[in-house]
């Protein structure tokens, strides 16, 4: 009997306390290079993040093409307007998706944190190995 009353009390102890949810990362984000402002907005069911902006003309100018894409077919995309965060969806106190690098022409798996900062924690990651990066809200 003691024990039933002890999990009774657990069990609503734990379902007293709010489930974490991630805190919300739409916006305009400046990168860490400070080249580009991101727009992260819905997408259909998920979030996505489309360059909206350069800060620094890249190396072929504002026309600059997707040239490094693995797929030849998308080439020829403009890098103003590409999305580079896709199909992210929150999980937990974590949005996870996809982010697209387009200098290098790979895409890895990503997890996205809003920082109590007001920043933005960008991790993409290939198998165990993660590259972090630190985003700053856009005026």
């Amino acid at each position: 009997m003691k024990f039933a009353a002890t999990a009774l009390a657990a069990t609503a102890a734990l379902t007293a306390v709010p489930a974490l949810a991630a805190a919300p990362i739409a916006g305009n984000w400046i990168t860490e290079e400070k080249d580009a402002v991101v727009a992260v907005g819905r997408c259909g069911q998920s979030l996505c993040g489309k360059i909206s902006r350069f800060l620094k003309p890249p190396p072929e100018g504002a026309g600059q093409r997707d040239v490094n894409n693995p797929d030849p077919a998308k080439r020829s995309r403009r890098i103003l307007g590409l999305p580079v965060l896709t199909s992210f969806s929150e999980d937990g106190d974590v949005w996870r998706g996809r982010i697209y690098d387009p200098k290098s022409g790979k895409d890895y798996r990503s997890v996205v944190r809003r920082l109590s900062s007001g920043k933005l924690e960008v991790k993409g990651c290939l198998g165990p190995f993660c590259q972090t990066q630190v985003w700053t809200k856009a005026d």
